[in-house]
């Protein structure tokens, strides 16, 4: 057998054996529950899964986790709420979870095993609603859809910082409205992800449908969207160069498919599903979109209110 013939029999079977866990993992993951059943009053917000298959979901009523495993979806409180909201959450390989305090203008680091709080950090002193976080450029970033202000905790070698670094944002991203106006349009900078080349961030503005690009210094730039937006836009989800973004209201995903710097991108298609009742967040588990609904527009937090997560296929 030529030598050429020999390299490509090598490198076709190396790639079969590293293909087939991920096609096993995903045909597993399709014979999975497709709806997560929440504490009745738990009325969910924030949702992030893995390391493997499990989904944490944050509560807004009392600032609980719950942690639920998408095999069987059964699950139970991992950690007891302050009093105060987890809204935004991410989990990350050393096993810890980042809970974005909303009303509570605050953060906390969670044991993912345990539900013990590792860290918690007071972000602002005044009005503000720290809304959601992604892990991106060795820190943790949270926004405030009242303050126009990331928070940015900084991760050296992955290690809990003691201290919190407020970023200004500036540029194109103006806020609008404030704490006292009605509904959503008191509510700016919402859903954070990184740029596909890691470079930037992008943040939804919920009240105005723009998305923009946030550079590490803070300052702003309306990504080109050629004439669309995401009014009521909520959580953001990045998959290679795919954007899902949550529009909470109108019970869509928009789907994006955006440039590498993120600073321009297209609609390609918008999703829903007979199940949604305000999704908010998003997160992915092989083959599957994971969204809380959170039907607090519709019913209030109510303690005796039916909640869950709905999985719906990747687009």
């Amino acid at each position: 057998m030529r030598r050429e013939m020999i390299s490509a029999v090598l490198v076709f079977g190396l790639a079969a054996a590293m293909g087939a866990p991920a096609r096993a993992a995903e045909g597993e993951a399709a014979a999975y529950p497709t709806t997560i059943r929440l504490p009745d009053g738990f009325q969910p917000e924030g949702i992030a899964t893995g390391p493997g298959p499990v989904a944490y979901v944050g509560s807004m009523a009392d600032g609980s986790v719950y942690r639920a495993d998408l095999r069987t979806g059964r699950g139970a409180i991992l950690s007891r709420g302050p009093g105060t909201q987890a809204l935004g959450l991410k989990s990350d390989a050393r096993g810890r979870v980042f809970v974005a305090g909303g009303a509570g203008g605050d953060a906390r680091v969670l044991d993912a095993r345990t539900g013990r709080v590792l860290a918690s950090y007071r972000l602002a002193g005044g009005p503000s609603f720290v809304n959601d976080v992604i892990l991106a450029q060795g820190a943790a970033w949270f926004t405030d859809s009242t303050n126009p202000v990331l928070y940015k905790l900084p991760l050296d070698g992955g290690r809990l910082p003691s201290d919190v670094v407020r970023v200004p944002l500036t540029g194109d991203l103006v806020y609008q409205g404030g704490p006292d106006s009605p509904g959503s349009a008191g509510f700016n900078a919402n859903g954070i992800t990184a740029t596909p080349d890691g470079r930037g961030l992008i943040v939804v503005q919920s009240n105005t449908g723009g998305l923009f690009r946030v550079d590490p210094a803070g300052r702003t730039r309306r990504v080109d969207l050629h004439g669309e937006s995401l009014p009521e836009g909520d959580g953001l989800l990045l998959q290679g160069r795919t954007l899902y973004a949550v529009q909470n209201r109108l019970n869509t995903v928009a789907v994006l498919r955006l440039n590498a710097a993120g600073t321009e991108g297209r609609v390609v298609r918008r999703v829903t599903d007979a199940r949604f009742a305000l999704p908010t967040t998003v997160a992915a588990f092989g083959s599957r979109l994971y969204l809380p609904n959170i039907r607090f527009f519709a019913t209030g937090p109510t303690p005796g209110v039916a909640y869950e997560a709905v999985a719906i296929p990747r687009p």
